[in-house]
């Protein structure tokens, strides 16, 4: 990752590339990242997939593992909500 100042940041603001995130520090002490804004998204959609990928683990924890035939078998799904699940 690229580190600039804030005043550097500034006077070249028009011609920046942003292959890599930006860096910006100011009074020494990092202030800002400055990056693409279709890189921002696609790391959004993967910072929400780890999070869904961590709550189903813990629901799994709690819950316990079912099989493929119980997930789709709807006696069974409508058993385990009636029982709180």
């Amino acid at each position: 990752m690229k580190t600039q100042t804030v005043p550097c940041m500034k006077e070249h603001a028009n011609h920046l590339e942003l292959d890599n995130p930006i860096l910006v520090t100011q009074n020494g002490k990092a202030k800002y990242v400055i990056q693409d804004a279709k890189d921002y998204e696609e790391q959004q959609q993967t910072i929400a997939l780890l999070k869904l990928f961590n709550l189903s683990e813990h629901s799994a924890r709690q819950n316990g593992l079912f099989d493929l035939d119980e997930a789709f078998d709807d006696d069974w799904r409508q058993q385990k909500s009636d029982n709180g699940f």
